[in-house]
């Protein structure tokens, strides 16, 4: 993280004083080299402001606005110019701005659906071919203005026919009333399993201007009040089970559990994942919703038999080209599919974001088709 945090600054104040040094102090006087990186100083700012909770949701949009339109342009000049001329320079800043432009209009528009199997020998064989789709950061007040986005989600949810439906966190932005107009539009996705959900970081509604103690508890109680009058399960670092009837006479059984949100710093971290899985036996097949991935490299991996958990919070950084993505600084699984140990990790890119911009990180539905491998003798 502080790697991370490091190259961001880097990325911020070289192109700054490069171009300011090669190409703008030979025509101007010292006075503008205050008004030149005055947006930087603002971008910084900006970022402090967001991660010490100061507005939180004004403060990421500032932030995220202001890298796309003004730093990630000036670095691109900045790798360019040198060696190819200040034409070039402007030419390719002049692209990514175009880019950009284009996820911010219709990039985040467009949902895709992404497939991923996870095979597992403790998987029961009455439940080969199980059908999980996983929905994540929805952020839904970002969508107020375009309910289109959310009809179009749920058409594309309920095609899929999924044997269950889970989301992993961040219905909102910064307020339980986010959701009230949306209400009857996600009231109409729907599985034979049911829809499960967990809380995010953004779902305890600490991000808003009001950081009184009981507007936020009067925020998460709403909440939680409309995700189960829409039809969603919210599990509390508690566990459901899921049965299906064997060849023989007996049900099998997997078990689908949910904690609270675990983070890092300077996310919250509410989560419990020994209360979560109290009274599961040892052996059975688990799925774990857990908001942030970390949370599988710290607390799941090599510590339980959680064969699968499923995560999202990253967006990718709502960027990606290729195999890369700015979120790689930040987190070591931040998008896809991870296994080791006999455990998978499925991270969600998500749907949403407090700010709609989306290149390469499209929107995403995601699948995760479960397998049952023969057990080792």
């Amino acid at each position: 993280m502080i790697i991370g945090v490091i190259l961001f600054v880097l990325a911020l104040v070289v192109p700054d004083f490069y171009i300011w040094d090669a190409w703008l102090q030979p025509n101007l006087s010292s006075g503008w080299l205050a008004l030149w990186i005055l947006p930087t100083a603002a971008i910084l700012f900006a970022f402090f402001a967001a991660n010490r909770g100061w507005a939180h949701n004004t403060f990421m949009r500032m932030l995220f606005a202001m890298v796309l339109l003004l730093a990630v342009p000036k670095l691109i000049f900045t790798l360019l110019a040198p060696w190819a001329g200040w034409q070039t320079g402007v030419a390719g800043a002049a692209i990514i701005v175009a880019l950009l432009a284009y996820g911010m209009l219709w990039g985040w528009r467009r949902i895709i659906t992404r497939q991923a199997v996870c095979t597992s020998p403790l998987l029961p064989r009455s439940f080969d071919g199980y059908r999980i789709l996983q929905l994540s950061d929805l952020h839904i007040g970002t969508f107020l203005g375009n309910p289109k986005f959310i009809e179009k989600l749920v058409r594309l949810v309920n095609a899929e026919k999924p044997d269950v439906i889970v989301f992993t966190g961040d219905l909102v932005n910064v307020q339980a009333t986010e959701v009230l107009p949306f209400i009857h539009m996600l009231g109409q996705m729907h599985a034979p399993d049911g829809i499960y959900s967990v809380m995010g970081n953004h779902d305890y509604c600490e991000y808003g201007r009001d950081h009184s103690a009981l507007n936020i508890k009067r925020n998460q109680r709403v909440l939680e009040y409309i995700e189960e009058k829409i039809g969603w399960h919210l599990l509390l670092n508690s566990h459901v089970l899921i049965s299906r009837q064997s060849d023989g006479t007996d049900k099998e059984s997997i078990a689908l559990i949910g904690v609270e949100n675990i983070s890092k710093p300077p996310f919250p971290n509410y989560g419990n994942l020994g209360e979560a899985m109290k009274g599961l036996p040892a052996g059975m097949f688990k799925v774990l919703l857990s908001h942030d991935p970390t949370h599988w490299r710290l607390g799941v991996l090599h510590q339980t038999d959680i064969a699968l958990t499923l995560s999202g919070h990253t967006h990718a950084g709502q960027i990606k080209i290729g195999k890369f993505s700015p979120a790689k600084w930040a987190y070591h699984e931040w998008g896809g599919k991870y296994t080791e140990g006999g455990s998978m990790l499925y991270v969600s890119l998500g749907l949403g974001g407090t700010m709609p911009f989306r290149f390469g990180a499209w929107p995403e539905i995601n699948i995760i088709t479960l397998h049952s491998a023969k057990r080792a003798e």
